[in-house]
């Protein structure tokens, strides 16, 4: 759950190294977050480009750092180091377009921008102040997405006789203070209302029956709350149950024998990286080159494996043409009921979102008995 947080930090992935001795071939600077690119992608694009071509890829830890470039490139737009493309998480969105640090994209550039799931490519199109709008212009491309799942100790769980399946279950009694919830008021209040039944993106509060009843009670079950420091304490068995980011705990599970993860059956919060092209930059033929090699059908299920976060074109492809590892994994690829019960976080008004602060904070007063 990493991807809200205000933590910084950058690496330069290893591969960028080439570019110094190929200063002759086309390039294309890129600055996406940790991880994000898998090395044997770089490398294929270099060797499939006519003519070759080089990726030079700084890496960064924080989705923030990312959007704090692009401010600093428009402060400054004759800084040498600035990039031809930049990874956003769709949380950035609607601020990058008011603050008009990135510029809209052509999807007719993109071969395949047709086979991106319609909710995704709903989902960039936005007018000038960054709300959705079927009218508006193409802001972004999808890159990879994920979940907000619930992640938890088999061990602990084998003692109790049963397995968390939905949000329901955080409110049981023999997970009082067991478990840790996102440090997010989005994420906490909307698992609550889709266990009520409701959308992640109700923006009236007040008219949901219950709501500050059930937020308290939930209260009651949380040992912590944190974005970013989570797993360790589910890994040491200090937590029994976690709920984060698809993105951080999968990688766990190849390591880590006593942990499992499940989305929930009611449905939950959907999170996508984007490219976008910065405002103070010029236009690179390379980058619909880029965009259009991730999104080949045999490229997206290579980069979901790899990275272990989904390629949105993965949903749209039919199961026998994709590998086992992708089609029989329930997090990479939810159940096609679950994903249709899920959700993005959509941009809210502001008397929306002070709602949300007021129930948040008036939860976290309440006194644990």
């Amino acid at each position: 759950m990493k991807r809200r947080s205000l933590l910084l930090g950058t690496a330069t992935l290893t591969l960028t190294q080439l570019a110094a001795a190929c200063e002759s071939k086309p390039s294309l600077k890129i600055r996406s977050l940790k991880n994000a690119i898998p090395a044997q992608l770089v490398s294929k694009f270099s060797l499939d480009s006519k003519p070759s071509s080089v990726l030079q890829v700084t890496q960064s830890t924080q989705l923030t750092e990312l959007f704090a470039l692009l401010q600093d490139w428009k402060r400054s737009p004759q800084t040498k180091n600035q990039a031809d493309l930049v990874m956003l998480g769709d949380y950035w969105l609607t601020l990058a377009i008011r603050q008009e640090l990135i510029r809209p994209i052509d999807p007719q550039k993109f071969s395949n921008w047709p086979q991106i799931p319609e909710r995704w490519r709903t989902l960039v199109r936005r007018n000038n102040e960054g709300q959705l709008d079927p009218k508006g212009k193409i802001w972004a491309t999808p890159y990879r997405w994920g979940s907000t799942v619930i992640a938890y100790r088999t061990d602990k769980f084998k003692a109790l006789g049963w397995t968390p399946t939905d949000w329901k279950d955080l409110w049981r009694e023999e997970l009082r203070d067991r478990l840790s919830l996102p440090n997010n008021a989005r994420e906490v209040i909307g698992l609550t209302l889709k266990k009520l039944g409701k959308s992640y993106n109700t923006q009236d509060l007040d008219k949901v029956s219950n709501l500050k009843k059930e937020l308290a009670k939930l209260h009651q079950q949380v040992k912590f709350y944190s974005s970013d420091a989570y797993l360790q304490p589910l890994i040491l068995g200090d937590t029994w149950l976690a709920v984060g980011s698809s993105a951080d705990i999968l990688p766990l599970l190849v390591t880590q024998k006593d942990l499992a993860v499940v989305v929930p059956l009611a449905g939950t919060a959907l999170w996508t990286d984007l490219w976008v092209e910065p405002a103070s930059g010029n236009p690179v033929p390379l980058v619909a080159k880029w965009i259009n090699f991730c999104w080949q059908p045999s490229v997206a299920p290579q980069l979901s494996l790899l990275s272990k976060v989904s390629s949105p074109i993965v949903v749209g492809m039919k199961p026998e043409n994709l590998p086992g590892e992708v089609r029989t994994n329930p997090v990479l690829l939810p159940d096609a009921k679950i994903l249709a019960r899920s959700e993005f976080l959509l941009p809210f008004e502001d008397r929306a979102i002070a709602q949300y602060r007021s129930h948040w904070e008036q939860m976290r007063q309440v006194i644990k008995g």
